[in-house]
């Protein structure tokens, strides 16, 4: 973007921004842009551009339309890839190739759970189906594999490449590989049906996991009706309830909401077994091997022993944690001290409450919603010279009007991309927060133009009040700071090839930025530069800052092992059939992994989504959660704000996305390769008490 280009833009951007009611405190144009109630449109004779810009998405039967045009393309693209002489462009070809089915894909991916419409949702979910049974033939297409053969084969060929395109190349084969494309005719047909069949079990598990149960109203104590939705003659429960103050409440939500559904148990179980099936059929001892080749971890029996070291590192550590849950249990129920399940994440919220005085009411007028984008605004301009610029969607460009839109603006590099904010409660969307890539970044030869990724952030947050702006908990700040460290990722990455653009990682790599961006959001040099009362502009407390910086080691062992849990259950399920149900395993890992006592008659697992998107790498999270706080502590920790350091993470781990090894990225940001131990010593010293911080805390 010219000099010139970026002054129209900014002039542009600030009558936009001058339009804002400001409050007693004066916010920065984004921020005042976020704690802003949102202006519905007027403009009656507007055009409709369509979701995301994309002229055939102004209406439903648009993606039936957008997948004709991508399927017109792949089949011109494959007989282009299978007739050109092996080199580059035979690369080129297939990452356009991907690009031309994921542009449609990944929309239709994120519009099938996030519109209110649902015919939309409808019209996308046919769309995903399609598209993805075509990405499965594609994968078992023998000329369509021999043309890259052919490429990978020649050494003197390879030789020529450069290391992105090698890499991708690779990529794409192992791709090939993973899906039985050296069966022959009979058993690659049946790799493609069980592939198919997979991705509607995915579908079903999904929703299934986020259905709520029911029990009759007289099931229930009335006096507790009042903590669920009524339907009729039944009680609706949605949810575990873990905040919930009430052990009675807690306990009723846990044992409702985790009944076992035996329908959802089939599909599981079949799920599983079809895993296994595919993996064995294309040449793997189990999904999980299938899984995890090419991650960090590598193997199955890496990520156990990570797990276990972990286990056998924490156990003095979540025996004393269990313990201060059982004492605070008791001190507040004296009738019924025995720590179950349900009390667990609610005990661990009253045990910090209790050492640090950490009130989310206390601190919710200092964390509006646009004081935290203006943090966010502030970090990125002095880490990386980006600049987030609030814009006015187009007419039927978003799918409510409450959505945000964002441009990424770099000082000399110009706009990186978009971001799109859904970042408030609907009835009809899902409640977890998440990071979804609408268009991935590439280098497009045949325009000669970068094309800019696109990235949309769902959280659930509460609508502002007549009085007052979003105001948010310090967990749900610091999951808003997780989710933009996701798309910082697709924005700051430059990569050639979409098919390895910003998230499109490995997995156990893929949520580094993220996790490393909780480290920035309870960094008090970091919060004290935006935690700001909404009304009177005072900054917050330091002692409030310390406090709530340090509150998370309190229970952190306990909280650990928990997903040392999920992951070790994650992974045997992957691994070679138990004969034995889905249930069983999971009273027999909660035995051994958790500690606390199995439900009767519950089936959490029935509720593990992550099972479908994260099967045999659940975990990522905690092997993630060991590289983001290696790199905290050796980058970051003295000076969150190093501009230096700042553009050396983006150059060595955000800008390659997937075109490099992850733990070459690793390497290269640490000037050093860390081994298991490190990891499993990196997650535990983080748990140590920071004596500094107390210090502080009791003389304030």
């Amino acid at each position: 973007m010219s000099a010139c280009k970026r002054l129209l833009y900014v002039v542009k951007h600030r009558s936009l921004w001058a339009q804002v009611r400001r409050n007693v405190t004066t916010w920065s144009p984004v921020g005042a842009a976020f704690n802003a109630k949102p202006h519905r449109r007027l403009d009656l004779f507007e055009k409709n551009v369509g979701l995301f810009g994309v002229p055939e998405l102004s209406c439903p039967a648009g993606f039936q339309a957008a997948a004709k045009t991508a399927l017109k393309n792949t089949q011109r693209l494959v007989e282009k890839a299978c007739s050109s002489p092996p080199g580059a462009e035979t690369v080129e070809c297939f990452d356009q190739l991907s690009d031309s089915l994921c542009k449609v894909a990944d929309l239709a991916d994120f519009i099938k759970v996030a519109h209110p419409d649902p015919a939309f949702r409808e019209a996308a979910e046919k769309t995903c189906v399609d598209i993805g049974t075509v990405v499965e033939k594609l994968n078992t297409n023998v000329e369509l594999c021999k043309s890259l053969k052919n490429l990978l084969d020649n050494p003197n060929i390879v030789a020529q490449l450069d290391p992105d395109t090698r890499r991708v190349a690779e990529l794409f084969m192992f791709d090939f590989e993973i899906s039985g494309i050296h069966l022959d005719d009979k058993l690659r047909k049946e790799a493609v049906g069980l592939h198919v069949k997979l991705l509607d079990l995915n579908n079903e598990f999904l929703v299934g996991s986020h259905m709520p149960n029911r029990i009759a109203r007289s099931a229930i104590p009335e006096h507790l009706h009042l903590h669920f939705a009524s339907e009729g003659s039944f009680i609706q429960v949605g949810g575990l309830h873990a905040d919930s103050p009430d052990d009675l409440v807690r306990e009723i939500a846990y044992r409702i909401y985790l009944y076992p559904n035996a329908d959802l148990m089939n599909c599981l179980e079949e799920l599983l077994k079809c895993r296994h099936k595919l993996a064995k059929l294309v040449g793997y001892e189990s999904y999980g091997h299938r899984a995890l080749k090419g991650t960090m971890a590598k193997t199955p029996e890496t990520v156990m022993n990570f797990l276990q070291l972990l286990t056998d590192k924490l156990s003095d550590k979540t025996a004393k944690d269990f313990k201060m849950m059982r004492d605070m249990k008791k001190k507040l129920n004296p009738r019924n001290a025995e720590l179950m399940p349900w009390d667990h994440p609610f005990l661990s919220g009253v045990l910090r409450a209790e050492r640090y005085n950490i009130e989310p009411s206390l601190y919710s007028p200092y964390f509006s919603l646009g004081a935290c984008m203006e943090g966010l605004n502030n970090l990125f301009s002095q880490l990386y010279g980006v600049s987030l610029m609030s814009e006015h969607p187009s007419a039927g460009e978003v799918w409510s009007e409450d959505v945000r839109k964002l441009a990424v603006v770099h000082e000399t590099e110009g706009l990186l991309g978009y971001i799109y904010c859904d970042f408030f409660h609907r009835s009809d969307k899902p409640h977890q927060d998440c990071h979804f890539t609408i268009r991935g970044g590439r280098w497009c030869q045949e325009t000669s133009q970068y094309q800019l990724p696109v990235v949309v952030l769902m959280l659930s947050l509460p609508h502002p009040s007549k009085s007052a702006p979003t105001l948010l908990t310090p967990g749900m700040m610091e999951n808003l700071f997780h989710e933009m460290g996701h798309a910082m990722h697709s924005m700051l990455g430059r990569t050639r090839y979409q098919h390895v653009t910003g998230t499109r990682c490995s997995t156990d790599f893929a949520e580094v930025p993220s996790i490393l961006m909780e480290y920035f959001a309870t960094d008090y040099r970091v919060i004290s530069q935006f935690a700001r009362h909404y009304e009177t502009g005072q900054p917050l407390p330091e002692s409030m800052v310390a406090r709530l910086c340090e509150s998370k080691k309190v229970c952190g062992a306990a909280d650990t092992q928990l997903q040392i849990f999920y992951a070790v259950l994650d992974q045997i399920y992957h691994s070679k059939p138990q004969n034995r149900s889905t249930t069983d395993i999971l009273k027999d890992m909660q035995q051994k992994f958790y500690g606390l006592p199995y439900t009767p008659n519950t089936a959490w697992q029935l509720r593990f989504s992550h099972l479908i998107g994260y099967g045999a790498k659940y975990y990522s999270y905690l092997m993630s959660r060991a590289v983001a706080s290696m790199v905290w502590k050796q980058c970051f920790v003295q000076d969150p704000l190093n501009r230096d350091m700042g553009e050396r993470y983006r150059r060595e781990m955000l800008a390659h996305g997937g075109a490099k090894e992850p733990m070459l990225m690793v390497e290269g940001m640490l000037q050093r390769r860390p081994t298991i131990e490190d990891f499993v010593d990196a997650l535990v010293s983080e748990l140590n008490p920071n004596f500094e911080t107390f210090i502080m805390d009791s003389e304030s």
